[in-house]
């Protein structure tokens, strides 16, 4: 059934000479098994957002529904929708802190309440899809490259088999390969698990190439919400926000500007590739 926002705000320092809105009004609907990409300026509410999904933050008004509850009804187990609804920030140091790999990747899962030896098969499960093998097992978390530490929370947060998976920023500081690897992983566990994911990301690049539906926030509210082509068709209005479109989207329209008669609605590398070549062909 999803998840459900319904006139959400949020106001940091209420009732304060320094109160602001992070959230205004904010209205959506994410349908089971989207891969929704979440973008907007630093400031804009996005990792807000993010954090009352999972009932980290409460609402100052509104509503959320997971799979038809409102979360904030009385008497509601926040404990498991946080079993079902994973969130990674974006530092993964603040999600480690057990002596070594596996026995942090266990934790989730025996904090749900499940027996030491299924804790184990779901670590061992999570930790074969993020790709990171045995050898890692009993190396302290803390001692990893930062790609690898991204891993190790990811894992934590897959083992206890969470219908969404929300990413706050994964890739950030990782090399181009890593990023690759690591946003490969999440796009394969969508398409196999049938998982929600929410990604959030500067990249606009990764959005076009992963998503399949783009929310941008700006200034506390949505400003857009649709398929990443009709959202990157807006790439002015999103310069006005501090944001761009992928590269490519500005090099197709500056090829249609100088007379060559090639579609501009191209936000890919690979679509790009494919339109210009068949424009050589002909």
């Amino acid at each position: 059934m999803g998840i459900k926002v319904v006139h959400l705000n949020h106001i940091y320092g209420k009732d304060t000479a320094f109160s602001q809105y992070a959230l205004k009004d904010v209205n959506l609907e994410i349908e089971d098994g989207q891969f929704i990409g979440l973008i907007g300026h630093t400031g804009s509410g996005k990792s807000t957002l993010i954090q009352h999904l999972n009932g980290l933050l409460k609402a100052d008004s509104g509503e959320i529904y997971f799979n038809g509850e409102n979360i904030y009804q009385d008497g509601y187990n926040m404990k498991q929708l946080r079993g079902k609804v994973g969130l990674v920030f974006q530092y993964p140091e603040h999600q480690l802190f057990e002596i070594d790999v596996f026995s942090d990747v266990c934790f989730g899962p025996k904090n749900q309440g499940l027996s030491q030896e299924e804790a184990e098969a779901r670590a061992r499960e999570a930790l074969e899809i993020v790709g990171l093998d045995e050898s890692f097992y009993k190396q302290s978390p803390f001692e990893l490259s930062g790609g690898q530490k991204r891993r190790v929370a990811i894992a934590g947060v897959l083992a206890m088999k969470p219908e969404v998976l929300i990413l706050d920023e994964p890739t950030a500081g990782l090399d181009p390969k890593g990023r690759d690897e690591i946003l490969d992983r999440i796009a394969e566990l969508h398409k196999k698990k049938h998982m929600t994911i929410i990604l959030v990301s500067h990249s606009m690049e990764d959005m076009a190439r992963y998503a399949d539906r783009i929310i941008v926030m700006n200034q506390g509210e949505k400003a857009f919400d649709g398929s990443p082509r009709e959202v990157f068709s807006h790439y002015k209005e999103l310069e006005k926000m501090g944001l761009a479109a992928p590269q490519i989207t500005y090099i197709v329209h500056a090829l249609k500007e100088a007379g060559i008669p090639i579609r501009d609605d191209l936000i890919t590398v690979e679509e790009a590739r494919t339109a210009i070549l068949a424009l050589l062909g002909k």
